[in-house]
């Protein structure tokens, strides 16, 4: 059984060409692609709402219910104009990133680490002031769904840069700022509150809004405290207070999936 396998392997290696093999390289590509895009965009509800469609198309079939047969007859043969249409933005993003940089992130290790110590070194600072902050960080799921944008920025990321933005004159300080790809994409982000009936009634709009957004995404987010001067991190939906800038630090240094530091280099 398994020499004839290993036989059939053979066989159709070798009558394989050379276009064959390219062409398995380009569809796995797509297919690597396409995955990455329905992680990074939590759109796997409407994938699955697609799913059950599929589904009871079959079933009318075998059922012979015409009319209903019929009209996911009619949805089905425009599916690729609906997809379209639902994902266009998506899409749109997805296609300007293959162009820009098909294989490889744009964010270097050296870039991850001064964003690190300019978001730990603004948090504290800003804690210092009693000056309130939310930091967001974006990972794999894009949070465009569930925040109202306030002004881009698109900059690069500086602790003197961060501080002012929330500065009490600042038109910007009431809202968050968005950390996407390495860079400081926007300010003045509104975040969704979150509906959590178990969370502690002392929490402010600040401390609901950083729970609320990391409940429906994958994101990180700073908080700073104005009225305890705290520095805390909020993920899955969890507040962690961080006394030390090497605790919060090393925590951030895990989430990118950098070498941790010694605390007592920064101390």
């Amino acid at each position: 059984m398994i020499q004839q396998l290993y036989q059939n392997i053979i066989f159709i290696m070798g009558h394989l060409r050379i276009q064959d093999f390219v062409d398995m390289v380009l569809v796995w590509m797509v297919v690597y692609r396409v995955l990455i895009l329905i992680k990074r965009t939590g759109t796997i509800q409407m994938l699955s709402g697609l799913g059950v469609l599929a589904i009871l198309y079959i079933l009318s079939i075998s059922f012979e219910l015409f009319t209903f047969n019929w009209i996911l007859e009619r949805f089905f043969s425009n599916l690729f104009v609906i997809v379209v249409v639902l994902f266009q933005a998506e899409i749109r993003r997805a296609l300007a990133q293959i162009g820009s940089n098909p294989f490889f992130t744009d964010v270097s290790t050296v870039q991850e680490t001064q964003v690190v110590e300019d978001l730990v070194k603004a948090s504290y600072a800003l804690a210092q002031t009693k000056c309130g902050a939310l930091m967001v960080i974006e990972r794999d799921i894009m949070i465009d769904y569930h925040v109202e944008f306030g002004t881009e920025v698109d900059g690069k990321i500086s602790s003197e840069l961060l501080i002012s933005i929330f500065h009490p004159t600042s038109p910007m300080h009431d809202g968050a700022v968005l950390v996407r790809g390495g860079k400081l994409h926007s300010a003045g982000n509104f975040l969704p509150l979150s509906k959590n009936p178990m969370l502690d009634k002392n929490l402010g709009t600040r401390h609901r809004a950083a729970i609320g957004l990391t409940e429906e995404t994958d994101a990180i987010v700073i908080i700073v405290s104005e009225e305890n001067q705290t520095v805390g991190m909020v993920q899955g939906g969890h507040l962690t207070v961080m006394h030390e800038p090497a605790a919060l630090r090393l925590a951030l240094y895990d989430i990118y999936g950098l070498k941790k530091r010694s605390a007592e280099v920064y101390a």
